[in-house]
């Protein structure tokens, strides 16, 4: 509906109002919250009276040019090659479609059109933006932001984000934002261990929550600056790794998609859309079920042999996994991680009997088949790299430096794009392969292509963005059974463009029990349980040493997609049926965790912390329960159990424990909520609530 300028864009709950500025050619949010909100002036509005700054720097501006807006950060900087920065521009019209928007400007000296581009997504509380770019002459693109998201605070933002390093991923941090300016993102060629691309933003201790998420594997940032007259405004948008892009004559340049959420039930609120838009992105691949997987690597690192690996796959089926994948190690020259990647054939010396037959006998088990593969990294012992050392990336001159003993592929490369196709197309043709595990372990070092012209017109990170995205896409086509799961180190390349991909993401390496928790923790914030990878393993703790069981192991990597990566076969006859016992309660309940609506009870730190999933229309509930306090000397005087009060159930209902009996009104969970006896043999329940 357009009024005066001004445009309303509704998503399920929420609305998003854009007006045109009474000020100047630019874009204004005029409001963004529940239905309705748009109706009163608009919280965002300002006196219009600025000093030592233009209006248009005080203004609540979706996208901005340099030129414009000269002092207080811009999303657009474009230059003509030799002259002057800056764009001025006119506003050229708007396109109203259902549930889009799109706002078109143009400078007439530049020759260039923008357009600030917005979307809805169907059944969800998610608005994209992006921004399209097109000149009929040539310009130097030196800031090419998405978009600009503006959100009013009547004191200190309250921003939450997602940090870390390898083995140590998505975990939540907080910071009060009162002046000033916080930035992250990643120069590693993806989003990197570091950061994730996602930021939450409140005021305050105020319960509505604001959320956005870049869809870029690439280079990125995300900017939020604490501007005078109480407004934070969140600059995101790629980062090209030559500084900037070219813009060719009648070309159009499409920044990656923003998509902005918001919830007035706080962060646990905003992770329930982010749920939701996820699920959207998988389509009809969320009503397969993501089946249980064994990973052999724990148990037998590089020494892959087909006897070995037999053995653990007989043991993996009788506890009742689905699924067997054979990781790093299968393919020839692979003994260490100095040679072999680029060289995707099985090694003979590893298969005697031939390939086929050993994937076969796996099968025969009654096991889903599985590899691992990392296709963008080549070693230069391999015969890839002596056939084609121009198929890396390198600078003429200068060393190429080695990271895990390997070189990354130029995927920029459309015969590298080729050549990766065509290799996952003969293992997936060739061999009963249903689920295939892609990892990138290195990024971009010497991030050059010689003989292609000059440096600084390339665009190489957009380019291996293309060239990921058009290798997955193809899988997606050509492939549609089989499972991708995005694997990068761990968590190092996980957002919107690989989970629409994917059906499963490995969010760290680190699967040590507390750990793993902190990291599922952080995870679940800005990311749904059906593409969360979780095994099962002996690991010890790497930052949080205690000590748990196998229960507390099998519940904690129930919260997603339940995996086994310990060597079974070292594993106790009791150990091996209280695995199968766990396996069995999991299959019973996963489309519950998949797809339900999630509650995250509590935080990792305290001492009861639970994981909440419903399925209103089942009426079904599961809680993952896990104790995190010490449990020595547990219980203590006076002995009353530990309480994990649950949300979002109905008051006057009853709920039924499926495994005790013991029935519970609404209103007991939600006030007192489910009782938990900690001992030290007993730190891990998975109850299973069925509403009467």
């Amino acid at each position: 509906m357009t009024s005066h300028q001004r445009w309303t864009l509704c998503t399920e709950h929420t609305s998003y109002t854009v007006r045109l500025s009474p000020d100047g050619p630019w874009a204004e949010l005029d409001a963004w919250g529940p239905r309705g909100v748009e109706e009163g002036p608009s919280a965002l509005d300002w006196s219009r009276r600025t000093h030592f700054v233009t209006p248009v720097d005080a203004a609540p501006a979706e996208y901005l040019p340099y030129g414009l807006r000269p002092f207080t950060g811009s999303e657009l900087v474009v230059a003509r090659p030799g002259r002057e920065r800056g764009v001025w521009w006119d506003f050229a019209g708007a396109e109203e479609g259902e549930g889009s928007l799109r706002l078109a400007f143009t400078d007439d000296v530049l020759s260039l059109r923008t357009v600030l581009c917005y979307e809805t997504v169907p059944g969800t509380d998610v608005i994209l933006r992006w921004t399209e770019l097109t000149s009929t002459e040539e310009l130097r693109l030196e800031r090419l932001d998405s978009a600009a998201v503006n959100i009013p605070v009547t004191g200190p933002a309250r921003l939450t984000y997602l940090a870390g390093q390898w083995s140590q991923e998505f975990q939540r941090h907080q910071l009060d934002l009162a002046r000033g300016t916080f930035t992250m993102g990643s120069l590693q060629g993806a989003p990197g261990h570091a950061y994730a691309p996602w930021l939450a933003v409140q005021d305050g201790d105020a319960e509505a929550a604001y959320g956005i998420a870049l869809e870029w594997p690439g280079n990125w940032h995300i900017t939020a600056e604490a501007e005078p007259g109480g407004t934070v405004r969140v600059r995101a948008g790629r980062v090209p790794h030559e500084g900037a892009v070219v813009l060719a004559p009648g070309k159009t340049l499409t920044t990656p998609r923003l998509a902005c959420a918001f919830s007035p039930d706080g962060l646990d609120g905003l992770s329930r859309v982010w749920h939701r838009y996820e699920r959207h992105l998988t389509g009809e691949r969320i009503h397969r079920p993501r089946k249980v997987l064994y990973n052999s690597w724990e148990a037998t690192g590089f020494d892959v042999d087909a006897a070995g690996q037999r053995e653990l796959a007989k043991v993996a089926a009788d506890i009742g996994a689905e699924l067997f994948v054979v990781d790093d190690g299968w393919f020839t020259g692979r003994a260490d991680d100095t040679g072999g990647l680029g060289d995707w054939y099985p090694d003979p010396a590893a298969f005697p009997q031939g390939f086929g037959p050993f994937v076969e006998a796996i099968r025969a088990l009654g096991l889903d088949f599985g590899l691992w593969v990392e296709p963008e990294a080549v070693s230069p012992t391999s015969r890839l790299y002596a056939e084609h050392p121009e198929w890396v990336y390198r600078i003429d001159g200068r060393p190429t430096r080695l990271i895990r003993n390997q070189l990354l592929l130029d995927l920029g490369r459309t015969d590298v794009q080729d050549f990766v196709i065509g290799t996952l197309d003969r293992l997936l043709t060739e061999h009963a392969v249903s689920y295939l595990k892609w990892d990138m372990n290195r990024p971009p070092t010497e991030r050059g292509r010689p003989a292609a012209g000059p440096a600084e017109r390339l665009d190489l990170d957009a380019e291996h963005v293309a060239g990921y995205l058009r290798v997955l896409d193809h899988l997606r086509s050509a492939h549609p059974h089989v499972t991708v799961e995005g694997c990068a180190g761990g968590g190092g390349r996980i957002e919107h463009a690989t989970l629409a991909r994917t059906d499963v993401v490995w969010p760290s390496d680190n699967t040590a029990p507390l750990d793993r928790l902190s990291i599922q923790y952080g995870f679940l914030h800005a990311h749904a349980p059906h593409v969360m990878s979780s095994w099962v393993t002996d690991a010890p703790g790497i930052f949080d040493t205690r000590p748990r069981s196998l229960a507390f192991r099998f519940v904690n990597a129930m919260c997603g997609v339940l995996g086994i990566g310990a060597d079974l076969r070292a594993w106790t006859s009791g150990q091996r049926a209280e695995a199968s016992r766990w396996i069995a309660r999991y299959k019973e309940v996963r489309e519950v965790i998949h797809q339900g609506d999630v509650q995250l009870l509590g935080t990792p730190k305290d001492t009861t912390f639970g994981v909440q999933y419903d399925d209103p229309k089942a009426g079904r509930t599961v809680v993952a329960a896990l104790s995190t306090g010490h449990l020595d000397g547990a219980p203590l005087v006076p002995g009353r159990p530990a309480r994990l009060r649950l949300r979002g159930l109905a008051t006057e209902a009853r709920y039924r424990d499926a495994v005790s009996g013991s029935t519970y009104s609404g209103a007991h969970l939600l006030h007192y909520g489910l009782p938990f006896a900690w001992r030290i043999d007993h730190d891990a329940e998975l109850v299973v609530l069925i509403r009467q």
